[in-house]
C-alpha cells in the first residue's frame, strides 16, 4: 500500500507518520511506500522498511497536485492548511491554501480517475469551525454550517467539494472534523486556539503561560493521539455507511477554560496553576465567542471513533507522549 500524507511536517502529520511507521500496516494491509509532503520538506522517519519519498511542495501552485497524484497513492491524508488565526489575518493566503489547494488536489485525482478508474481513499481534515454562533449545546450532527471565520468557511466549502467528488465517483472521501487538538506539543503556532494548549503545556514544564480569554469560555477538545486515531479509523471505514454526508464531527471533551485549569491543578498542583497569567485579548475573545462548545458526535461514535472522556486524561496523554511519562 502506498500512502500520501500532505501536510506531513505539521504536528498531526508527524504523529500520523510515526504511527504508520510503527505499525507498518493500515487496517491489515502492509504499507510499503510513504510519500510525505509539506511546504518544508518533512524528515524521513526512522525504522521504516519500505520506500519513503519526502518532498517540499506547495500544492496550491498550479501543477504541483498533479505531480503528487501521478504516483497513484492508495490512501491520501490531506492535512495541509493555513490555521485559523493566520487565515483570518491573511485573506488571500487562507483561500489559496485552504480552498484552492484542496480543489487542485481533488481535480488532480479526478483527472487520473477519468483516465483508467483510479479510485483512492481521501481522508480530509476538516474542522469544527464549520459551525458558528448562535450554537446549541451539545451541537447535533445535522446542525447547519454557518462558519464565522474565513478558516471555517474554507473548510466548509472543501467539505462540499469532498462530498460532490465522492458522489461523482472520482474518489472515496471522508471529512474528519477535528476538535481543537490539545495539548499541542512544541512551540505555539498562529492558531487562535493556541492558548488552550499553552495554558497547560507551559506550566507543566515550569514556564509561564498567557490566558487571553475568561475562564467561562467552553470549547471542544481532543488529544493529538486521538486526532491521529480518527484519521487512521477513517482510512479503513466502510464509507457506504455515511451515505453522501461525508463529513463527521468527531467525539471529544467539552470543557471550560476554568475546568482545564482545575484539571491542571489536580494533575500538576497549585504551583503549575500559578504560572498562568491573565492578559485579555479582544481579537481572540471576539473569535472564540462563536466557537463550538461541544458536539453530540453520535454518528462518529456509532461508527467507532473514540476520544478521551475528561481533561485529566488529555493532560495525562501529553505527559506520556511528550514528557516521558512524568512531570
Amino acid at each position: 500500500m502506498h500512502i500520501l500524507v500532505i501536510g506531513a511536517a505539521g504536528m498531526v502529520g508527524r504523529k500520523l507518520t510515526q504511527r504508520l511507521v510503527s505499525e507498518g500496516a493500515l487496517h491489515g494491509k502492509p504499507v510499503d511506500a510513504l510519500t510525505l509532503v509539506d511546504v518544508i520538506e518533512p524528515e524521513k522517519p526512522a525504522g521504516f522498511a519500505g520506500k519513503v519519498t519526502t518532498l517540499a511542495s506547495d500544492f496550491s501552485l498550479p501543477g504541483e497536485a498533479e505531480k503528487l497524484i501521478a504516483t497513484r497513492p492508495d490512501v491520501i491524508f490531506h492535512l495541509a492548511a493555513i490555521v485559523s488565526g493566520e487565515a483570518e489575518l491573511d485573506f488571500d493566503k487562507g483561500y489559496r491554501i485552504n480552498l484552492d489547494g484542496t480543489r487542485y488536489l481533488f481535480d488532480a485525482i479526478r483527472l487520473e480517475n477519468q483516465k483508467d478508474g483510479y479510485f483512492p481513499r481521501v481522508v480530509f481534515t476538516s474542522s469544527i469551525a464549520v459551525v458558528g454562533a448562535p450554537l446549541p449545546y451539545p451541537i447535533p450532527d445535522d446542525f447547519h454550517l454557518t462558519p464565522l471565520t474565513s478558516y471555517g468557511t474554507q473548510k466548509a466549502m472543501s467539505e462540499l467539494l469532498l462530498a460532490d467528488y465522492s458522489r461523482r465517483g472520482f474518489f472515496d472521501g471522508i471529512g474528519i472534523r477535528l476538535p481543537t487538538v490539545c495539548i499541542r506539543p512544541g512551540k505555539p503556532n498562529k492558531a487562535a486556539s493556541g492558548f488552550f494548549s499553552g495554558i497547560l503545556r507551559e506550566p507543566l514544564v515550569g514556564q509561564e503561560a498567557v490566558l487571553p480569554v475568561s475562564e467561562d469560555v467552553r470549547h471542544w477538545h481532543t488529544s493529538p493521539r486521538s486526532a491521529v486515531g480518527f484519521l487512521i479509523h477513517g482510512a479503513g471505514l466502510d464509507l457506504s455507511k455515511l451515505g453522501w454526508r461525508r463529513s463527521l464531527s468527531m467525539p471529544g471533551v467539552s470543557a471550560t477554560v476554568g475546568e482545564q485549569i482545575e484539571a491542571l491543578r489536580r494533575v500538576a498542583g497549585e504551583d503549575a496553576v500559578k504560572l498562568i497569567r491573565r492578559q485579555p485579548d479582544e481579537m481572540i475573545m471576539k473569535m472564540v465567542a462563536g466557537w463550538a462548545p461541544g458536539f453530540e458526535a453520535k454518528r462518529a461514535t456509532e461508527l467507532g471513533f473514540t476520544s478521551e472522556k475528561n481533561f485529566d486524561q488529555i493532560i495525562q496523554v501529553h505527559i506520556e507522549d511528550e514528557l516521558g511519562g512524568k512531570l
